[in-house]
């Protein structure tokens, strides 16, 4: 499908790894020129930078720290200067950490909000003065299913991502009268570098847990990042015209559980 998004511009904050990298290139393989964001850049083979370019793509990367007031302010104008103008703008960039209840330091806690939260905010503020002015943009958020799913030692990450869905929606009534669209992707279960250092991996891949673990996502594998970021391309095209304020889950029905759980073979059989 052509999303008709060739010659547009976009923004993506944490776009050199993970999700943030799968969106940066479903962009670019549409025709679209990328600026992004994260706290370490990389250059040569390989990195987010050169396969961007491979696409013939304009590309303009830059290391910032999101919850810094200042590099924000400097990073939207640098943005601008470099590609004229932000179409579309992803807020991406998250962090987690794994705390249970009684021990959750202050540093930890306010790390996740400053990162994943207020850094949101910040970009946004920023991103939408500009397209206030043109009178038209997208801006997409990256939220998660853990909104619905609490996870164990993630309260710190889950409250971070929950008040990335309330803030977006709010972003999406008021910035609806300048045409600027403004949805949210719940990514579930994605195999990617937050994915790897966290605590799920290990139920996933033990041979008592593992299969009842897999079996509670009814399309029976973890997601992509390529998976989200071609999300994210829809979203941003003018095929969803009609949409803000929308949230797209994409866990492979993870969310849905049954109250009882049988196996996938049972599943495959009880319709046939």
């Amino acid at each position: 499908m052509d999303l008709e998004l060739h010659g547009k511009n976009a923004l993506v904050t944490g776009g050199e790894r993970g999700i943030g990298r799968e969106i940066c290139l479903v962009l670019a393989q549409e025709g679209v020129n990328i600026a992004y964001c994260d706290i370490k850049t990389e250059e040569g083979e390989g990195s987010t930078q050169e396969r961007i370019k491979d696409f013939g793509r304009k590309v303009f990367a830059k290391e910032v720290d999101i919850s810094n007031e200042e590099q924000v302010i400097e990073l939207v104008q640098d943005v601008i200067r470099e590609l004229g103008c932000i179409d579309i703008f992803v807020s991406n960039a998250g962090i987690i950490e794994w705390e249970p209840i009684t021990k959750i330091t202050l540093d930890c806690w306010n790390r996740i909000l400053a990162v994943n939260l207020t850094g949101a905010m910040l970009c946004t503020r920023e991103v939408a003065k500009h397209m206030v002015e043109e009178r038209r943009g997208v801006m997409l958020f990256t939220s998660s299913t853990i909104q619905y799913n609490p996870a164990y030692k993630e309260a710190a990450y889950r409250v971070s991502k929950t008040g990335i869905q309330v803030f977006a929606e709010t972003a999406a009534i008021e910035l609806a009268p300048y045409g600027i669209r403004v949805n949210t992707v719940s990514p579930g279960l994605i195999n990617s570098p937050n994915w790897a250092k966290g605590v799920l991996p290990k139920a996933a891949n033990d041979p008592k847990t593992g299969e009842n673990f897999m079996g509670n996502i009814p399309l029976g594998r973890l997601g992509l990042p390529k998976d989200v970021g071609s999300a994210y391309a829809f979203l941003a095209s003018d095929k969803t015209s009609f949409a803000t304020g929308a949230n797209i889950v994409l866990d492979g029905g993870f969310t849905l559980r049954p109250l009882v759980l049988v196996t996938q073979e049972e599943i495959r059989d009880m319709n046939l």
